[in-house]
């Protein structure tokens, strides 16, 4: 496996540990289909929360919440409701947070959650 992508699981790892930390439920993780996928499919209470993970050693080439742009939010609120679709949900509230993890490997990775993001 590569390095960027055993960074990126780990990033994951720690942030549905810090969702479910809060009191989210975890309902599902990397949910695919043909549109694309779903990093953390959770509940915050009644809300549906479909959770994009972005995970980076350094700031080097930005913050990761840069990486998550116009198309891409608009690609979560229809994996949103294709998750839905599928598990036959319909939750009262539903949003898109993105999450960024920086983890140089050295201590513990320093963790930032948008809630609501588009």
């Amino acid at each position: 496996m590569r390095a960027k992508d055993v960074l990126g699981r780990r990033g994951e790892e720690f942030a549905a540990d810090y969702l479910e930390a809060q009191g989210m439920r975890i309902m599902d993780r990397n949910w695919r289909c043909r549109e694309g996928e779903i990093d953390i499919v959770a509940f915050d209470g009644d809300a549906l929360v479909i959770a994009e993970v972005k995970t980076r050693k350094s700031l080097e080439y930005g913050h990761p919440f840069e990486a998550v742009g116009v198309e891409k939010l608009a690609r979560l609120h229809r994996l949103a409701s294709a998750w839905c679709r599928e598990h036959e949900r319909r939750p009262p509230q539903r949003r898109v947070d993105v999450i960024a993890v920086l983890d140089d490997g050295i201590g513990e990775p320093a963790l930032e959650h948008l809630k609501g993001v588009g």
